[in-house]
């Protein structure tokens, strides 16, 4: 890119967000979108949700307010009417309830694109009941699939369900709701349930049913999973194609003939790599295999990660935070200050 090119200022930078705080996945949308240049305020409760959290929380300008107050409602309304965007992650029914609901502030502002995320949806048997992550990926198939065969499914923190198919989720539902009102010029209602996320990322799987005895990308596989070495320490081999494969048997010195896809033999080819991986420590492995195809790389506990070479060469984290994503040439993303003054940008909004 030529240099002079680019901006401090994010593609994003003009639209107007009203984020209704709580846990999980609406801070990390509202700080996705602080981060692309959106201007954020937080509407938060007295004495928060918690502790706090330095980058899920960054970039925002909060206002603590008392929703049940009327006054207080009234105020979280009118930003609303001068905002481009509103997030929440409520259960059904109790925006509405506040008087905040998407009927009242879309007659208001009919530009505004109301975004709600919640676990089951607005709708179906489950909408009104609470739950978690490892709920909503339960009764997608995902969480069954998850897991080395013989173990109990493992909640994969909250990644899956939470970020990658609610936050993410949501996101792209405001990005293409915000690209429609430029030829409608009418904002809409986002309906993100992590349910409907998680479905939309199994695709992949939804016409070849997961058994996680025969999973490649699960763990079942000898040649796609992750292995103990002398020390304690693991590496993580991903060798699923036949010439990473060949690679991985070059430089390790296995021998024999290996039909890789009998998932039968499987647990026995594991046993074989277990006791070939117990042989040196995950450092020597990953020296061993440096600059190879054989797709072996020693794992990193996260407090490590930013010094990884490569993350750091990429400068993934900025000040112990992980940076802003994606990159973009002319408008990057950036990490932007956190401030308590919502009520004023509100005052700026409804002046302006």
């Amino acid at each position: 890119m030529p240099m002079g090119t680019e901006t401090t200022q994010g593609p994003l930078s003009g639209i107007r967000v009203i984020e209704f705080s709580g846990i999980g996945p609406i801070p990390h949308c509202g700080m996705m979108l602080s981060d692309l240049g959106a201007e954020v305020v937080t509407i938060d409760r007295p004495g928060g949700y918690g502790p706090r959290n330095d980058a899920l929380e960054r970039g925002r300008a909060v206002l603590t307010l008392d929703l049940h107050d009327a006054a207080e409602a009234k105020l979280a309304a009118d930003g609303a009417v001068h905002a481009d965007v509103l997030i929440e992650g409520y259960r059904p029914g109790v925006m509405e309830r506040l008087g905040l609901g998407p009927e009242e502030l879309c007659a208001l502002n009919p530009r505004l694109i109301y975004g709600r995320l919640t676990g089951w949806g607005q709708d179906g048997t489950l909408a009104a009941t609470v739950g978690h992550d490892i709920n909503y990926l339960a009764i997608t198939g995902a969480l069954a699939a998850l897991g080395r065969p013989g173990d109990p499914p493992s909640p994969p923190l909250n990644l899956v369900g939470d970020y990658g198919g609610g936050s993410m989720l949501l996101l792209v539902g405001i990005l293409a709701a915000l690209v429609e009102r430029e030829k409608s010029g009418r904002g809409q209602v986002i309906d993100a349930a992590i349910v409907d996320g998680v479905s939309s990322m199994l695709a992949m799987f939804a016409s070849v049913p997961i058994k996680r005895e025969e999973s490649v990308l699960g763990g079942a596989a000898p040649f796609y999973r992750t292995y103990e070495c002398a020390d304690g320490k693991f590496v993580a081999l991903g060798a699923i194609e036949d010439k990473f494969w060949a690679a991985f048997v070059d430089r390790a010195g296995i021998g024999g003939d290996w039909p890789r896809y009998d998932a039968s033999l499987w647990p026995e080819q594991s046993a074989e790599l277990e006791a070939l991986f117990r042989t040196k420590a995950a450092s020597e492995w990953a020296a061993l295999f440096e600059g190879s195809d054989a797709c072996v790389t020693e794992l990193v506990e996260l407090s490590d990660a930013p010094a990884h070479p490569q993350l750091a060469a990429r400068r993934t984290y900025a000040g112990g935070q992980p940076a802003p994503a994606p990159r973009l040439s002319r408008t990057p993303a950036a990490i932007r200050p956190r401030s308590d003054n919502g009520r004023a940008v509100i005052a700026r909004w409804m002046d302006g």
